[in-house]
């Protein structure tokens, strides 16, 4: 059986993901190692013209169920892709969780997409955090490099807002604020 080949851009994503927040070989940072991609979190909205479809994704999440985009068809879904090892991820974490609660009742889903981390870091984590929400076990990446050619999270923390029609209305690279994220997710739901 042949390996299928591996683009250079696909490549290049996996290194700038797992580059992203802690910047070293194997996702996990080093003692002292604080380095980050520099998103602000600010959140880039896309006019409706201008919107990719998201890729169809599904995982196993870390509590062994599944999630899938397709499982909320018609709703606001907020994809955040985290780690336990991201100083910024862990920061952001309580204003996720926060939106996601308000939010919940009104057409809005929450996933989240651990991403090249050990499971019980990423378990562990989320008994702290208790986020609310699922988050897909994506250690070898494969989620974040579905989304290669639209529009792709490109670092650690990255959230992305995926409108009722399945397309992706809205990214932020980096920790995002409470209100940048309430308003986003309120105006791609209310649209």
């Amino acid at each position: 059986m042949r390996a299928k080949p591996v683009s250079l851009g696909s490549l290049a994503l996996v290194a700038v993901l797992v580059a992203g927040c802690a910047g070293n070989q194997g996702g996990q940072p080093q003692a002292g190692d604080t380095r980050f991609v520099a998103g602000d979190g600010t959140m880039q909205v896309f006019s409706a013209a201008d919107r990719k479809p998201a890729p169809a994704i599904e995982g196993e999440t870390l509590d062994g169920g599944t999630a899938s985009l397709a499982a909320h068809k018609g709703k606001v879904v907020v994809l955040n892709f985290w780690a336990s090892w991201c100083g910024p991820c862990r920061a952001e974490a309580p204003v996720l969780k926060d939106v996601a609660a308000k939010t919940k009742g009104s057409g809005v889903a929450f996933v989240g997409i651990d991403f090249k981390d050990r499971k019980a870091d990423a378990q562990a984590f989320e008994r702290t955090e208790q986020t609310g929400y699922p988050s897909i076990f994506d250690q070898p990446g494969k989620v974040a490099l579905a989304f290669q050619g639209t529009v792709p999270p490109a670092a650690i923390p990255s959230t992305l807002v995926i409108d009722e029609q399945g397309r992706i209305a809205a990214r932020a690279l980096g920790a995002v604020r409470y209100q940048d994220l309430m308003d986003t997710v309120t105006k791609v739901r209310d649209e």
